[in-house]
């Protein structure tokens, strides 16, 4: 079955470089028939945006930082009607918040987490379901250390948590309005924001030797699932947590 996605326009938020989760998936609705749009979160980011669009094939790239409200709203204009899937891949905590003990986390660093990784999908959603009056599919990336304690992620977990939480609310308040949302949830895959995990390595070793197929994730895997999500074959899915990790989750020891 191919052209899943043809006729629709997909919104992609967070691609930071060709190795990232986000590209993979913008890639993916691109070879399923998406007409695909992307932003970039301030002018230093354009250039690399710009190029990235190029070759994916996006219809436009526009500027938006998800925590200005004005450049939401801008972002909503400049769509307009029409939209059918978001596809929000955006999240950051201080460096620092990630390499020392959770306990030892300031206000600061954890309120940017919270509104940088968790807030933002919220923020995101107000602005861009007006535009899917037929209905549609909102998507976030997540991590299994939103429900378990994963060395070194810290402040970005609980924002992960909390994450996973406002997906399960928006589900139910957009339901009415035939719209779905979901997180997936990616085993640890080498991105640029996974390597300011300290000892991150360590993390895929381990999920390699003990996750079920006995792998690490394919970023491939996960963007299949994001085109299945936002896709009619998705269309009885929303309030989920998908997980693409191998396996890893279930296991205990």
């Amino acid at each position: 079955m191919a052209h899943l996605l043809e006729g629709k326009t997909a919104l992609v938020l967070g691609i930071a470089n060709k190795w990232s989760l986000a590209y993979a998936i913008a890639s993916a609705y691109r070879r399923e028939g998406a007409r695909v749009v992307l932003t970039y979160q301030n002018e230093r980011l354009r250039q690399t945006l710009e190029e990235l669009g190029g070759e994916l094939g996006a219809a436009k790239v526009f500027q938006c930082d998800v925590t200005q409200p004005a450049e939401l709203e801008r972002l909503a204009a400049e769509l307009g009607d029409g939209l059918d899937t978001v596809m929000h891949s955006i999240a950051f905590a201080n460096r620092d918040d990630l390499s020392r003990p959770f306990v030892e986390t300031q206000r600061d660093g954890y309120l940017l987490a919270q509104e940088v990784s968790s807030y933002s999908l919220l923020a995101v959603a107000r602005a861009t379901v007006p535009l899917m009056p037929a209905g549609g599919s909102i998507l976030t990336l997540t991590y299994l250390g939103s429900q378990r304690v994963v060395p070194n992620y810290n402040v970005m977990g609980v924002a992960k948590a909390a994450l996973e939480a406002t997906v399960r609310y928006l589900a139910s308040d957009l339901g009415p309005k035939n719209i779905r949302v979901n997180a997936i949830s990616a085993g640890p895959v080498k991105t640029a924001s996974a390597r300011a995990v300290k000892d991150f390595s360590t993390i895929l070793d381990v999920v390699a030797k003990h996750a079920p197929l006995r792998r690490n994730t394919d970023p491939a895997e996960v963007a299949d699932t994001a085109v299945f999500l936002a896709s009619n074959l998705g269309r009885g899915v929303t309030g989920n947590t998908v997980f693409v990790d191998a396996g890893f989750h279930i296991m205990g020891i």
